[in-house]
């Protein structure tokens, strides 16, 4: 072999060498540990991303929907209405968590995320489902606590995962802040100021979330007191109307638009304050629930609102200039003036 051969083949065999580390060094990535204390490796840039259920959903929207690969359900036709262009018209993919899992792994596979993420609550259970998953994909699974004390936290670290951190810190920020009012305002009301609240889901309003569970966790951040707690820990769980008379909450939510207008007009709730006093309303769901629906990031909003239900002296009375700020700025729309007292219909006392 001539010189000039040799030369040749050496710059061949070093550009080979070159891109065989550079594929190696993307597929070792980086190592994070996840909230439930599991080692992951992540690729260098994550671009494609699956949620595994509807809080990752919603988390993935408001931080990155440019690398969503679906939405977890597709959206109703309603919902579009609330969500941004294109992000509403990507495609369904189905559930891997929780009740009601409707995604294969062969699905998962065919739309090639560089990782899956999940958001709520963690544990030994979802730790498992979620090391399952990996091993039998080779996907990293990542596990991400979505507690609401620690939404701006819980914003911040998937930001990082993403690649998007400014963008998580300026969400984080606007958690932050809505917290930190919150704990003011708390500060100044006492405990027997604080009302008591039923939250009732279901076209009857006769499933609620009981102690501990995720569903009524917001409540307790707003500090009211949730009546459902005398029935015991669990999850969601069916009640009697006997049982809510007997609680008589000063308050009652509805996730059903049916469900509040059924409690306003049938006799046999009418034995409570709430209903005497005309402090029923209906949770906000659109294009997430304010409440609860997923219990999400998109609780944030649910604190103004809370607010101004719970507590009518103490709000500001600017819900819905914070109401249109949240959604331009965490939903990526322009809500419109009809959007907005859609939205707030049955949402707040009637002046």
């Amino acid at each position: 072999m001539d010189r000039r051969g040799f030369l040749v083949r050496l710059s061949q065999a070093l550009l080979l060498l070159c891109f065989g580390m550079a594929a190696s060094a993307q597929a070792a990535g980086r190592t994070i540990v996840d909230s439930a204390g599991r080692s992951v490796t992540l690729p260098d840039h994550v671009e494609r991303v699956l949620a595994a259920g509807p809080p990752a959903s919603v988390l993935l929207y408001v931080l990155a929907p440019d690398k969503m690969v679906g939405w977890v359900r597709e959206p109703s036709a309603t919902e579009k209405e609330f969500l941004a262009s294109p992000y509403r018209d990507l495609p369904a993919h189905g559930r891997l968590t929780g009740k009601g899992n409707t995604a294969n792994l062969e699905l998962v596979l065919s739309l090639k995320p560089d990782i899956i993420i999940d958001v709520g609550t963690v544990d030994a259970t979802y730790a498992s489902l979620a090391d399952r998953v990996q091993e039998q994909t080779g996907i990293p699974y990542v596990l991400i606590d979505g507690s609401f004390a620690k939404s701006p936290e819980t914003l911040r670290k998937t930001a990082d995962l993403l690649g998007v951190s400014q963008r998580g810190e300026e969400l984080a920020a606007y958690a932050e802040t809505t917290l930190k009012d919150l704990d003011a305002l708390l500060a100044g009301i006492p405990a027997n100021e604080r009302p008591s609240v039923y939250y009732g889901r279901g076209p009857k309003g006769l499933e609620t979330g009981l102690t501990g569970s995720i569903t009524t966790e917001i409540l307790g951040a707003v500090g009211a007191h949730s009546v459902a707690d005398a029935a015991g820990k669990g999850s969601l769980a069916n009640v009697s109307l006997e049982q809510v008379l007997a609680w008589n909450p000063d308050v009652i939510l509805t996730l059903d638009a049916n469900a509040r207008a059924a409690i306003l007009k049938d006799p046999s709730w009418s034995g409570i304050g709430a209903v005497q006093k005309g402090r029923v309303y209906h949770t906000p769901t659109l294009p997430f629930g304010w409440f609860d629906s997923p219990p999400g990031i998109n609780r944030l909003i649910g604190v103004p609102w809370l607010v101004s239900v719970l507590y009518p002296g103490k709000s500001s009375g600017q819900l819905a200039a914070t109401v249109r700020s949240f959604y331009k700025l965490f939903y990526h729309v322009e809500l419109t003036d009809q959007q907005l007292d859609g939205l707030l219909a049955d949402a707040r006392p009637k002046p």
